[in-house]
């Protein structure tokens, strides 16, 4: 599926298409150059080969981001939303969530699940601002500097009623 869109929050154009494996290259890129510790390509190859929505967003054949979303019967969990060093700080992060939630509710899911860092107030801001809100925590979940772990805070979004 590629889909062109106009994004009412950039004057770009984006396109958003599936992810395959000759992406994994630009992914293993911008994942290194964005996160401390970041998804592997394993990881990636691995939600590819699952079935996992994987999409990537574009602007002038660029990839901006990606999502990958895994789906458990009419629920989806956010497994990864990135946006590239150089798109961050223009509402990329915002555009592409908005595009999923109605990705997401036009397919009939109930609710978004997704985990993040309470050490990461940007995705924390961008979370709630688009109506996700706390509802758990998972205990020593990520990884961290010095062999030791960060708790991850357990967020989810009604879609469906």
């Amino acid at each position: 599926m590629s889909l062109s869109q106009q994004s009412s929050d950039t004057t770009a154009r984006f396109q958003v298409r599936a992810l395959r494996n000759v992406d994994l290259d630009a992914i293993e890129r911008i994942e290194r150059d964005i996160y401390e510790f970041p998804w592997t390509r394993g990881n990636f190859a691995d939600s590819l080969a699952a079935g996992y929505d994987a999409w990537g967003f574009e602007t002038d054949s660029t990839l901006v981001g990606y999502a990958i979303v895994m789906w458990s019967i009419d629920e989806a969990h956010l497994l990864n939303l990135s946006v590239r060093r150089n798109m961050q700080g223009q509402r990329w992060g915002a555009t592409l969530l908005e595009w999923l939630v109605r990705d997401l509710t036009r397919r009939n899911a109930r609710e978004l699940y997704l985990e993040v860092r309470p050490s990461n107030p940007v995705a924390r801001r961008l979370y709630a601002s688009a109506g996700f809100e706390q509802i758990g925590v998972r205990k020593r979940y990520y990884p961290a500097t010095g062999g030791e772990r960060e708790d991850a805070l357990v967020l989810s979004r009604k879609l469906v009623q």
